[in-house]
């Protein structure tokens, strides 16, 4: 025998009480309720930017730096050269509800844009942790080539395999950072040597790789196989880049960060810790860029969370790649200071001159 609790028996009762029209009514009042509330928590195909942390790479989290030098003559430092993120919520990392969506779109300093635009559909959140990791580590080479040739120091340049698929043929017998020494033979120099190798022979060659692991020289065999993205084309599943490493250690202590933005502040932490010079005089500094070993700045994504996120940690100054001058009008904060650069050394005056007091070249103030 069903038995109807005491409040839904009520319900019921006076339900029965009503006009039939009534009764319509109300149950399909309650069920759009039912519906739209639903809806209302159910994720929807955006993702939200929003300013994230910021970190001072030349200053410590606990008793640990957040970049570690040692091997060589490293000079005090003051002040701030914050790195600035953007964090994100739904995409491959978690669903994004209508009402988050909603309270972004009337947020100054967040920005909701569709999921397909920065992932594609197949793309998992594991695969785009890995992928930021792998950038991220990139970007620390990187900037490690662009401060030591800004300071003139000698370093060693190695093509090693940035990032290995584990349902490819490297997958089996590649590691993350093995140095590519040889392929049959003939001495590795670029990475374009390692894809002109590959690509000049046909699907199913096996190819001798010689490289240096941990210290340890390591040879093994891979068969190259056709490129799923790339039909009739031979591939390996291994991505090469170049690894820059003076004889002294650069070490980055950050973890869970990830992307390559944070090289050009990177390089400029490098360079204040090697340099007598105290680069901020104790200033708030702040910035965002991708960089290149020759010290060239690239562009980002999210410049305009990233300055909203600089502003409320408290930086004064906020160096950025150039190309993003018209995207940050008019979402400029009050009291800070944008300054485009295309390059490490611009960087690195602007800064001087702005400690100094001096003019500065500028991205246009906010109405």
């Amino acid at each position: 025998m069903t038995r109807r609790l005491p409040h839904v028996r009520d319900w019921w009762s006076r339900l029965r009480g009503i006009s039939p029209r009534a009764r319509v009514a109300l149950v399909s009042a309650t069920a759009l309720a039912i519906l739209v509330t639903i809806a209302l928590v159910l994720p929807v195909p955006y993702v939200k930017l929003a300013p994230g942390p910021t970190f001072n790479v030349i200053g410590e989290e606990g008793d640990e730096p957040f970049l570690s030098i040692t091997g060589t003559t490293t000079y005090p430092v003051t002040g701030n050269l914050d790195m600035t993120t953007v964090r994100e919520s739904g995409g491959p990392r978690g669903g994004l509800t209508f009402v988050e969506a909603i309270g972004a779109w009337f947020s100054t300093a967040d920005a909701v844009v569709p999921r397909e635009l920065i992932y594609p559909d197949d793309v998992t959140g594991d695969e785009v942790r890995q992928r930021q990791a792998r950038l991220f580590s990139t970007s620390e080479s990187d900037a490690i080539g662009a401060a030591l040739g800004y300071l003139d120091i000698p370093a060693t340049t190695e093509v090693v395999a940035t990032a290995v698929l584990d349902d490819a043929p490297a997958g089996s017998v590649f590691e993350p950072r093995d140095a590519i020494v040889a392929i049959d033979g003939i001495p590795i120099e670029t990475p374009s040597d390692v894809v002109e190798a590959v690509q000049a022979q046909p699907i199913g060659t096996s190819f001798t790789f010689e490289v240096e692991r941990q210290g340890e020289r390591v040879e093994f065999d891979v068969e190259s196989a056709e490129n799923p993205d790339n039909p009739g084309k031979p591939y390996l599943g291994v991505t090469v880049g170049v690894y820059i490493t003076p004889d002294f250690d650069i070490d980055f202590t950050l973890q869970d960060v990830g992307g390559p933005s944070a090289g050009l502040m990177f390089a400029t932490g490098i360079i204040d810790k090697l340099t007598p010079e105290d680069l901020t005089g104790g200033g708030y500094v702040a910035g965002t860029g991708t960089i290149k070993p020759d010290g060239t700045v690239g562009p980002i994504g999210g410049i305009r969370q990233k300055l909203a996120g600089a502003r409320d940690a408290g930086a004064e100054l906020f160096v950025m790649p150039e190309r993003h001058c018209a995207e940050a009008q008019g979402h400029i904060p009050d009291g800070l200071q944008v300054v485009p650069v295309a390059t490490l050394d611009e960087a690195i005056s602007a800064i001087r001159s702005w400690v100094a007091g001096e003019p500065t070249a500028a991205c246009p103030a906010q109405d």
